[in-house]
């Protein structure tokens, strides 16, 4: 009887279907390569110049940023990239045309909340600071320009449309608040001034989740 109980509990545990596997977790890195539209606000202005103004160009660059979750809703990221603007003047200091252009790198770090209800699609809000450097600065109409190196602030709003667990498109809005300070020398006469660029980060490409 001893022997039969056994046969009968060996069969019925063979007649049970094998558990799945289970879903292997993510990893909390992941990584996101965009092209990125700068679209910067021509505002700013050269201290002891009534009516003064500055424009700046817009450019096309190619972006990358790392993310790391802390939590299915708390992530930070890290946004690395470069860009240039030429500086032009406009009202009164118009004439000046091309006063100079400089490069930008703006590591901007910010803090999302990833909103995890609406299966694959996945918004985030964020918000950071960014500190951004100045080089390979080149006056023009002017005989010296140096922007300073400065901190700002960072807003951020986007979204991810994963396709399967690891890779996805992503679209994604930044306000950076940018406002350096410089130094100029035109004609010989040292002036100062603020540059406020104020750029929106519009971009969109792929995430790819580790």
């Amino acid at each position: 009887m001893g022997q039969q109980a056994v046969a009968a509990d060996l069969a019925q545990a063979a007649s049970v279907p094998q558990a799945t596997s289970v879903t292997e977790e993510p990893s909390p890195w992941q990584i996101r390569l965009r092209g990125l539209g700068v679209i910067t606000e021509d505002s700013g202005y050269v201290n002891a110049v009534s009516g003064s103004g500055l424009s700046y160009s817009d450019t096309v660059i190619p972006e990358l940023d790392i993310s790391y979750f802390f939590t299915d809703n708390i992530a930070a990221e890290l946004i690395l990239g470069t860009t240039y603007a030429n500086i032009g003047g406009q009202a009164t200091i118009g004439g000046l045309g091309n006063i100079g252009k400089v490069w930008l790198l703006p590591p901007t770090l910010t803090l999302q909340y990833h909103f995890t209800d609406f299966g694959p699609f996945k918004p985030y809000v964020g918000a950071g600071v960014n500190y951004t450097i100045f080089y390979n600065q080149d006056a023009g109409s002017a005989d010296a320009l140096r922007v300073k190196n400065t901190f700002g602030t960072a807003l951020q709003v986007g979204f991810d449309y994963m396709v399967d667990q690891h890779w996805g498109v992503n679209f994604d809005v930044k306000k950076l608040f940018l406002k350096p300070d410089f130094d100029v020398t035109v004609n010989g006469a040292k002036l100062t001034g603020k540059a406020e660029l104020d750029p929106w980060l519009i971009g969109a490409g792929v995430t790819y989740r580790f």
